[in-house]
């Protein structure tokens, strides 16, 4: 099995007068190959959030996702340690958002898939066998989910084995939500 797991950084906001929008937008994914490497993964997260960052005598806040902008690099350190045997390629687009078309500023979600499609054509797709699992951080509403689904599917059918199966989950990025679709 193939294990994709697509987030992104930033935001698509391209009003930089009136706010404070991000000046990059970044699509990154995490590719795992097997269910022993994806557990591998699912447990040094779990094992990092509970001993890093929500640990026993200090509780007050939960912290349910490792955010890299906002984790200290001893944690960094700590969960690469808890995933250093792991096999697992990373795949990611930067976007400058001031260089994207005026028309298509009003379109975010078609800039959105655009780069997600950017990135899933990195991966290279021929080992995957058995199934394709791509789990992606829940951002969209009901109707874009339904676009992107339709949109990822039609770009990727022709590249990967029609006997091989292809999920798309979109879930929460804590390690909970997630394990019910990874697992």
């Amino acid at each position: 099995m193939l294990y994709l797991y697509l987030d992104e950084s930033g935001d698509l906001g391209f009003d930089f007068v009136n706010k404070k929008p991000s000046k990059f937008f970044v699509v990154t994914i995490l590719a795992v190959k097997g269910n022993e490497a994806n557990r591998c993964l699912i447990n040094g997260v779990k094992k990092t959030l509970r001993r890093k960052l929500n640990p026993k005598k200090k509780r007050k806040r939960i912290v349910e996702e490792i955010k890299g902008t906002k984790t200290v690099i001893d944690v960094k350190e700590y969960f690469y340690h808890q995933i250093s045997g792991l096999d697992f390629g990373i795949y990611s687009i930067i976007l400058n958002k001031k260089r994207v078309f005026q028309y298509l500023m009003n379109d975010k979600s078609r800039v959105y898939n655009y780069i997600a499609r950017q990135v899933l054509d990195r991966i290279p797709y021929e080992d995957a066998q058995e199934r394709i699992v791509l789990t992606i951080d829940k951002s969209k509403s009901k109707p874009e989910i339904i676009e992107f689904n339709h949109c990822i599917r039609r770009q990727l059918e022709s590249r990967i084995d029609p006997i091989v199966p292809f999920d798309i989950h979109h879930s929460d990025s804590n390690p909970s939500s997630a394990e019910s679709h990874w697992m």
